[in-house]
């Protein structure tokens, strides 16, 4: 006779929780049970929502060949124990809404969001996408009594990223090849470093003449932008989902990678208080140190200019939130 199954007990994956179960929330979700990397728990307000996707999720588990778990809930109860809490919510700017009416949305959404998360996961790394990225990154560290190495913004990755696939396309390279460099505030005022980008080792400055450059560092300011005008309705999720999980992977693995990211910055580049992309090592506990880099004297000031934009945002929705509240 068959002897009955019996329940085992082994030890458990990593777990990932991804607050908004919008395009950049489920495409993430997606990559990282694909890639076998860490249980996910998924959550929305909207009921129903994660449920579904969690469901679509594992249906086609057996045929990726992952043994990956996604739970859909709308209760932060479900996200508890978490290594990682990825903070995707938040509402895209709408026509006709001004800066002011989207940072006070989407501070309030934000900021809910990790108060309740940090109640079940108190040693997680906060992983902020939603924009404004950095002004948000902010406030999720400001809010909560989280260390600033367990607060980080992911837009230097994505930055980067677009940087590097202009520039394998327009030199016609391998895209593995390239490794590219963005500091700054994730949006106008981001500062490509051309210095910084390479191809095999090679600066770009030798390959390519300086308009050409000026080009691609025009369209890597105008990468979010210009996907939102093909499109026509929606935004990026694909590039911003690997970015995302590029980075989990670092902290997961306990990498250690090399990469731009918002963080906190004490002294820093001449900036104090303020989340601000810079490279940094991104491991298990962290952001475990921030590189400063040799900059121009022109870079600085670009540089400063950027934080200054985004320091004003950041005063902007603290006065937002402390009216709220």
């Amino acid at each position: 006779m068959t002897k009955p199954l019996t329940a085992c007990h082994i030890k458990n994956f990593p777990k990932v929780s991804i607050i908004g179960a919008g395009n950049v929330g489920k495409t993430l979700a997606q990559r990282i049970v694909e890639h076998n990397l860490a249980d996910v728990c998924l959550l929305d307000i909207v009921e129903g929502l994660p449920q579904g996707i969690a469901l679509d999720l594992m249906e086609a588990r057996g045929l990726e060949l992952h043994t990956r778990k996604v739970v859909g809930t709308n209760d932060y109860q479900d996200t508890a124990n978490s290594d990682v809490i990825v903070i995707t919510a938040g509402i895209a700017r709408k026509p006709g809404m001004n800066r002011e009416d989207l940072l006070k949305i989407n501070g309030k959404i934000v900021t809910e969001a990790a108060q309740k998360c940090v109640n079940y996961s108190p040693n997680a790394l906060y992983l902020v996408i939603t924009n404004p990225l950095d002004v948000m990154t902010y406030l999720v560290w400001k809010t909560t009594d989280l260390a600033t190495s367990k607060v980080v913004g992911m837009a230097g990755v994505l930055d980067s990223a677009r940087l590097q696939a202009f520039i394998a396309m327009e030199l016609g390279v391998s895209f593995n090849d390239v490794q590219g460099m963005v500091l700054g505030g994730h949006g106008d005022l981001m500062l490509p470093l051309p210095r910084y980008c390479t191809v095999s080792g090679i600066p770009i400055t030798e390959l390519m003449d300086e308009s050409t450059i000026n080009r691609l560092v025009q369209r890597t300011r105008d990468g979010g932008a210009e996907i939102v005008k093909l499109l026509k309705t929606g935004s990026a999720f694909y590039a911003p989902a690997s970015s995302a999980y590029y980075m989990i992977e670092s902290v997961l693995l306990n990498q250690s990678r090399l990469l731009p990211a918002a963080v906190y910055l004490q002294g820093e580049y001449g900036l104090n208080d303020i989340f601000l992309g810079v490279p940094c090592r991104l491991g298990y506990c962290g952001v475990e140190q921030v590189l400063e880099i040799n900059l121009t004297t022109k870079e600085i000031d670009a540089l400063q200019e950027s934080a200054r934009s985004v320091r004003d945002n950041i005063d902007l929705a603290l006065t937002q939130l402390t009216i709220n509240n």
